[in-house]
């Protein structure tokens, strides 16, 4: 990296960047506190995380000012693992991700965004607002095993209050942060019986130290933390690639999605060995922050640097916060994350659209698992697009003037959704003595459909027809000629060609 490019990436917005990095540093405190609840483990294992991934991807991340932490999309893949087998896992699991990420840059895997539909991405951040949502019922008494007081739900209406009004008033200042203090001096001076974040767990008050995990090395460790390992990197390449997106839309500026990746997982693999969660970006505070100025990296190393600043020093105040103001600000997040205005768009855009966000929504929240979600949602977008493009294929004919030779002009996409519908275009029975098949408007895709063209050839033989095959484009010729018979000598079109 030339002077040039390190002063374009790192200095040439420093008074901007330096703002937004410190306003960004105080917006992520109760989100990271509040994720690492949603994760079940200490509140100073999301603080390390996001602290060490912001630091180092803005060093090796491929888009300047976006910001990486500790993620909500994230710690709800972790909760059951820490339950079952405890945090140490949970460091292994990180390091593994950070390891399978940085093996996928390599293989080019900021290309597969393109396979995954506008449907998919809006299913994905409303299933992930919804249970968001759903994971804080119990910290307001419903289904969590304990009960709660009138004060908790006074607590929790007041810290909406003060974050929805506030900036009616004045944004200088997030309203969560503000949201936080307020509630936590009114809890703290009139002592107030609520839950705080220091019955959870003890806050950091040091920085982070170098430690393998206290997990053994053997196959059986890999067959407990691989599975939600591969679902973290899904999630977090996922979450990730979407938020370059729209930092990249929001400064009219290029990001490197599959150094993006390189860069997730090198920061992901240094954090499991300093106590932290996995984490990716987030697209709130990548907002907050290109927002507020941001728009190199140094805002991106500010927000992490500070943060661990505010943690050992003002720690002990932190452990001060009632739960019910980390429960004000994550419902806030799920409202501003779920797309309000795909309930309108149930009834305007097509239906297999809305069929496959509601799809993605659903299993989302049956198996808990943003990635196999994901994945239910970008199979039913191919099986979809795969069936309209069927749709799309014609056949024209017209007889000479002598009667005795057909020409077939073929126009449309052929492949194993069509492959059917061709073959029914052409009518064998006619008594010809020649049959011109012209498929200059068309294209051959898979096995399938060269074995539809195989059968139509094969069928006009058997009636006595002589058979030709025109305007095969060089890629329809290539794959004719290594997997038709019809044009090979001896070929008889018997039964178990294809």
């Amino acid at each position: 990296m030339n002077k040039k490019s390190i002063k374009e990436e790192w200095f040439s917005n420093v008074r901007a960047d330096i703002l937004a990095g410190l306003v960004v540093a105080l917006a992520l405190i109760p989100e990271a506190i509040a994720f690492s609840i949603l994760a079940g483990v200490d509140p100073k294992v999301g603080l390390y995380a996001s602290f060490i991934i912001a630091v180092i991807i803005s060093f090796v991340g491929g888009r300047p000012a976006m910001i990486s932490a500790a993620t909500g999309a994230m710690a709800l893949l972790m909760k059951h693992l820490v339950e079952d087998h405890g945090v140490q896992y949970l460091f292994a699991a990180t390091i593994l991700t950070g390891v399978i990420q940085f093996a996928l840059s390599y293989f080019k895997i900021g290309g597969l965004m393109r396979f995954v539909s506008k449907a998919v991405m809006t299913g994905f951040v409303n299933a992930l607002a919804i249970v968001i949502f759903l994971a804080q019922l119990p910290e307001l008494g419903i289904g969590g095993g304990f009960s709660v007081t009138g004060v908790t739900w006074v607590l929790l209406f007041v810290g909406l209050a003060i974050i929805y009004l506030l900036p009616l008033l004045t944004k200088a200042v997030p309203s969560p942060l503000i949201c936080i203090i307020v509630v936590t001096i009114i809890a703290h001076l009139m002592k107030l019986d609520v839950r705080t974040v220091g019955d959870l767990g003890k806050l950091p008050d040091a920085l982070p130290i170098f430690a393998l995990p206290e997990v053994p090395f053997a196959l059986a460790t890999l067959k407990i933390i691989l599975p939600v390992a591969l679902s973290l990197v899904a999630v977090g390449l996922l979450e990730s690639f979407m938020t370059a997106q729209i930092v990249d839309d929001l400064t009219d500026t290029p990001s490197d999605k599959d150094r993006e990746a390189r860069g997730q997982g090198i920061a992901n693999f240094v954090t499991g060995f300093f106590g932290g969660m996995a984490g990716c970006a987030m697209i709130g505070q990548s907002v907050i922050n290109v927002k507020s100025g941001g728009r190199t990296r140094l805002s991106t190393f500010l927000a992490g640097f500070v943060l661990i600043i505010l943690c050992i020093v003002l720690g002990k105040w932190v452990a001060l916060i009632p739960m019910p103001a980390l429960v004000a600000v994550m419902i806030m997040v799920s409202i501003g994350t779920f797309n309000w205005g795909s309930f309108k768009n149930l009834l305007v855009h097509p239906p297999t659209t809305s069929i496959v966000m509601l799809a993605t929504v659903a299993v989302v929240i049956w198996k808990h698992n943003l990635a196999l979600g994901v994945g239910v949602g970008v199979l039913l977008s191919a099986i979809f697009f795969a069936r309209k493009v069927a749709q799309l294929i014609a056949v024209s004919s017209e007889l000479d003037e002598s009667g005795e030779c057909r020409t077939y002009r073929v126009s449309g996409q052929l492949f194993f959704a069509s492959a059917d519908s061709f073959v029914e275009f052409f009518d064998f029975k006619e008594v010809l003595s020649k049959v011109v098949i012209d498929v200059s408007d068309s294209h051959f895709w898979d096995l399938t459909s060269v074995g539809a063209l195989d059968k139509v050839v094969f069928k006009f033989r058997r009636e006595g027809a002589e058979v030709e095959v025109l305007g095969l484009n060089e890629a329809s010729a290539t794959i004719v000629g290594k997997l038709g018979t019809h044009d090979k000598e001896g070929a008889t079109g018997e039964p178990g060609g294809h």
